[in-house]
């Protein structure tokens, strides 16, 4: 790797830890696992791994879940996709319906312009699944801030430090995602939302 002046290595260190391949890395280090290990544990291939931990390949659902479990990551956190500023001009686009979906024991979640993997914003539209605090293992928490805003139906926001907030369609709250948070519907359907998330 080229030689940089010390403040770009440090910038650039930091924006590759937003990358997915990189939080996994971390992840796998903290635990002193090594590639055979963990691969084993997660039931999926040694060089898969390795491709995924080098940003060399973008794994299926399938897969992040069983290193989320492996790992002990909260699924969120694997969501967030590296910051590092690839192009300028960038657009994307999602048709109505044709989200990438990616589901939860309790939230069903459409991931929104998913070709674009170096933003800084993740758009996505979640339906509410979960009807109690006992459908969540523990409490949600990843890096970033999220603004959130109710597009049908009605919710409780549940978080650390606070009480619990109703919320209706056309509600919305911003909150730092590192306390621990976790929403349940409390209407008749589903309650849908609007995330967007910040690494």
């Amino acid at each position: 790797m080229p030689e940089q002046n010390p403040a770009m290595a440090e910038k650039t260190s930091s924006k590759a830890k937003e990358s997915l391949g990189q939080r996994i890395h971390l992840a796998r280090k903290a635990k002193g696992w090594t590639l055979a290990e963990t691969s084993e544990l997660a039931g999926i291939g040694r060089s898969t791994l390795s491709k995924i931990e080098n940003d060399q390949t973008k794994p299926s659902f399938e897969i992040v879940q069983k290193l989320t479990q492996a790992l002990g990551m909260a699924t969120p956190q694997l969501f967030q996709q590296s910051t590092i500023d690839a192009m300028k001009g960038r657009r994307d686009f999602s048709e109505a319906g044709q989200g990438e979906l990616k589901e939860t024991p309790t939230y069903i979640h459409e991931l929104l312009c998913v070709e674009l993997t170096s933003k800084r914003m993740l758009p996505y539209v979640s339906t509410i699944t979960a009807r109690s605090e006992d459908d969540f293992d523990e409490w949600i928490r990843h890096d970033g801030e999220e603004f959130m805003y109710v597009l049908s139906g009605e919710l409780l926001f549940l978080c650390e430090h606070y009480r619990p907030r109703p919320m209706k369609a056309g509600d919305s709250v911003y909150y730092d995602s590192a306390m621990g948070h976790g929403c349940i519907s409390t209407s008749e359907e589903d309650a849908k939302v609007l995330w967007v998330s910040l690494g």
